[in-house]
């Protein structure tokens, strides 16, 4: 008895070794996938600035750098972003409209262009999802999911009124822009996307909450 007793404890032991292995390699391939894709995406925007095929412009008022579309949904079906640029840029496999920093969150990642914004997609990057394009008059909206691992938009939360957020198109100018508004939105709510900026250049941050239960948005205004 004892000796059955024995060997079914072993066993158990066995199994619960098992276990703890197979959750400490998840969680180590999950933290290697994650550092790697930060690390690629930093990459990937340093290079993207520094390209000698970018025609880089100072920073300056984006109503006087860009035009704007009369439709909203506008621009063709490549992801182009009003830009005459024709070199195409990609990021993972994506076609990428540009890139976006946040300092106060230490973010940088490319956009993908929003003719490709799919599952997919959304978990290579920051992806355009709505609106005219990059730098463009109007609205535009990006959307970044929230893994709370530090990645895309996971430290949306932590953004305040007034922190800055830098948008570089491919034509390389690289417009400055102020956060104004930060609200938590139902998930079906798509106003912060087809809002009138009556002029403006401006953007909308999307992302889930840390619970999943809504969207935390985000509208920053062009300096």
């Amino acid at each position: 008895m004892n000796s059955k007793y024995s060997n079914v404890l072993t066993v158990l032991l066995v199994i619960i070794i098992i276990a703890i292995i197979g959750i400490i390699g998840f969680l180590g391939y999950r933290f290697y996938k994650s550092s790697t894709l930060k690390n690629n995406s930093e990459d990937f925007v340093d290079s993207f600035l520094n390209d000698s095929n970018i025609n880089k412009e100072p920073e300056g008022d984006a109503n006087t750098e860009v035009g704007g579309f009369e439709d909203v949904e506008g621009g063709d079906n490549t992801g182009n972003t009003g830009s005459s640029n024709a070199n195409v840029e990609k990021f993972n496999g994506f076609t990428v409209a540009g890139s976006i920093e946040i300092p106060a969150t230490n973010l940088k990642s490319p956009i993908i262009a929003r003719a490709e914004y799919s599952k997919s997609a959304l978990e290579n990057a920051i992806v355009e999802i709505y609106g005219p394009g990059l730098n463009q008059v109007g609205n535009t909206t990006l959307a970044g999911h929230n893994y709370r691992n530090g990645n895309f938009f996971s430290n949306n939360k932590k953004l305040n009124i007034g922190d800055k957020i830098y948008i570089t198109d491919l034509s390389g100018h690289r417009q400055s822009y102020t956060i104004y508004n930060k609200y938590e939105a139902a998930e079906n709510e798509s106003d912060y996307m087809t809002r009138d900026t009556q002029g403006a250049v401006e953007i909308s941050l999307s992302t889930c909450t840390d619970d999943s239960s809504a969207r935390l948005i985000i509208w920053a205004k062009a300096d």
